[in-house]
């Protein structure tokens, strides 16, 4: 079985999505953030030494980062939630499944981390602020085009799209003026399969 190493209020909430999609039996090992620090616990280093989350556990192997373990269990599901069979949509897929983590999280990240900056935190925000613009224009034009972001049918990459976009809503000024963004966060948030990933999950901040 599946072990989702699972720290709260993190990424690796939609590995749990993910495996609820799938219906692939897990269990989960929960870690909660140091309340001071909101880092990740020590505990995790004793699994893989980066010390991140999420981590699973298969087979004997240890597998991090979570573009990686999505792509894992894609490959264990016989390549359910993966790039569609059109050429168009597979290029799409791929590009999505590495945008959410490669663009997209990098300025919601530095907004986060300024922002606990006094003073010049805030100015320095004034400037990352219109970068997460971009990204939000783009994502809302490519949504306005279509129900989910490789095509006509939800994905991995959707899967990898929700934690930006749940940052983004939180913190990175995601509102009702894109309206096609904000019908896609509400769609993923009524599946059956997210609801029963976050009951099993823990906080969720983002949610």
């Amino acid at each position: 079985m599946i072990v989702v190493h699972h720290l709260e209020n993190s990424r690796s909430q939609r590995i749990l999505w993910m495996l609820e999609e799938l219906g692939l039996p897990y269990e989960i090992k929960r870690y909660e953030r140091n309340k001071a620090t909101m880092l990740a616990p020590p505990e995790l280093k004793r699994v893989h030494p980066l010390g991140k989350s999420p981590l699973i556990e298969d087979d004997g192997r240890v597998i991090a980062e979570t573009g990686a373990i999505v792509e894992y269990l894609v490959e264990k599901a016989d390549g359910r939630l993966g790039a569609p069979a059109h050429r168009d949509s597979a290029l799409r897929y791929r590009f999505w499944l590495h945008y959410a983590e490669g663009s997209m999280m990098p300025p919601l990240l530095l907004k986060l981390v300024l922002a606990r900056i006094p003073i010049m935190g805030k100015r320095a925000i004034k400037r990352i602020q219109p970068m997460i613009e971009v990204h939000l224009n783009y994502v809302e034009s490519e949504l306005a085009q279509r129900p989910w972001f490789a095509g006509d049918a939800m994905t991995a990459a959707d899967i990898m799209m929700s934690f930006p976009l749940e940052a983004a809503r939180s913190r990175g000024g995601l509102n009702a003026s894109r309206p096609a963004t904000i019908a896609w966060l509400a769609k993923v948030h009524a599946l059956p399969a997210y609801q029963a990933a976050l009951a099993k999950g823990g906080p969720y901040a983002y949610a």
